[in-house]
Parts: C-alpha cells; structure tokens; sequence
C-alpha cells in the first residue's frame, strides 16, 4: 500500500483535542492498515518518533431521512502517540 492511501484525514473533536497537549493524535487511517504500517507512513510523512498506536474499527450506523434509509460509512480510527519530547507542528495551527 502506498504512503498516501494509509493516512485519510485527522479526527478533529473535543476529545482528540485534549490529547494534543500529552502528544497524541487521532486519524482516520484506511481499514486495510495494520498498526506496524501505521507507525512506518507517520514517522516517515511528519518525520516524528512514535511511541505507541492505538486502532479501532468503527461500523456505520443507520440512518434515515424522510422515507430514505441508509448508513454511514465504516471506518477505522487510530490513535497515535508520540515519544516525549516529539510535538507535530501542522497540527497545532489547526
């Protein structure tokens, strides 16, 4: 899999903000990842040092508007945290 299809985009909510100051940050990753090649494409695109990653796969959930029925789309969430010390300067801007 290429660098560009592991990475989506960042997760930005209440909550992932708050990990910003311990020096964690939440992605949404593509389902077919593992952690190993999670950890490899972030060191590698922001050239930071990862301690740990933290995956969790998230299934739709139906929705309904009007008479139209369907679901959100699935998608995997990772949670990475990085070596004391190591700060992502992109994401602190946001």
């Amino acid at each position: 899999m290429h660098v560009t299809e592991v990475i989506k985009k960042p997760l930005l909510t209440e909550k992932s903000y708050l990990g910003h100051a311990n020096g964690t940050y939440t992605f949404v990753v593509d389902k077919r990842t593992n952690k190993t090649q999670i950890k490899k494409t972030f060191e590698e695109i922001f050239e930071v040092k990862v301690q740990s990653v933290r995956t969790m796969n998230y299934d739709g959930k139906h929705k309904r508007l009007g008479r139209f029925d369907g679901t959100t789309s699935n998608y995997k969430k990772a949670i990475i945290t990085l070596k004391p010390g190591e700060q992502l300067a992109i994401l602190n801007d946001l």
